[in-house]
């Protein structure tokens, strides 16, 4: 059985040179994040996995999940925990078939029960819902109203809340129903990303 996503889940953000990335990634770690998702959107077949298989590494180190974004054959590749897949990313079953019974893969759901439905009926681990917030990573995206983590909840699912997540907002999400809150640029953009994932993860620890 797939572990469950709960807590702190750090998304990277694309265009982070590899220093950059492990160091930003690594002061997020040891502040408490439980997942980490790699999503680079780059195109660089050899810079992907270069940066997987570090992250990966990272991971385990601090005791994480590592979670490859829209890429089956790269999470299979490096080892990682799972993927994540969006709407169009393929095919939750077929993901499932490939990685095994003990893979974690989420399913983006964005604002729609139903997704949730389809993707948990496929074999998904976990549901993710967003914006819940305003986002600079996706302006465009959907408000997700922060009643689907209750929805979600009674559907049996662990569900993750994504958008415009940060240390001072994050606390209303998580008392809606949210087992885990995805950040990006809360984390990877704060003045310290430790300082900030330790805030996150401890509203977490409060409850």
């Amino acid at each position: 059985m797939p572990p469950s996503v709960e807590g702190l889940y750090a998304v990277t953000p694309d265009g982070l040179d590899d220093a950059r990335l492990f160091e930003l990634t690594a002061a997020a770690l040891a502040g408490g994040a439980r997942v980490l998702q790699y999503r680079d959107k780059s195109g660089d077949a050899a810079r992907r996995l270069r940066q997987a298989t570090a992250l990966r590494r990272l991971c385990r180190v601090h005791g994480a999940l590592f979670i490859v974004n829209d890429d089956v054959g790269l999470a299979e590749r490096v080892g990682a925990d799972g993927v994540h897949l969006g709407r169009d990313d393929g095919d939750i079953a077929a993901a499932r078939s490939r990685l095994g019974p003990d893979a974690v893969i989420g399913a983006s759901c964005y604002d729609q029960i139903a997704l949730a439905r389809r993707a948990l009926a496929a074999g998904a681990s976990y549901v993710a819902f967003g914006a819940v917030f305003s986002s600079q990573t996706k302006p465009h995206a959907a408000a997700a109203p922060l009643s689907l983590l209750a929805e979600a909840a009674a559907l049996g699912a662990n569900a993750v809340a994504i958008g415009g997540i940060t240390p001072d907002n994050a606390a209303r999400v998580i008392e809606a129903g949210a087992d885990a809150v995805a950040v990006i640029g809360g984390l990877f953009e704060a003045k310290d990303a430790g300082e900030a994932a330790r805030a996150l993860s401890g509203l977490f620890t409060a409850r």
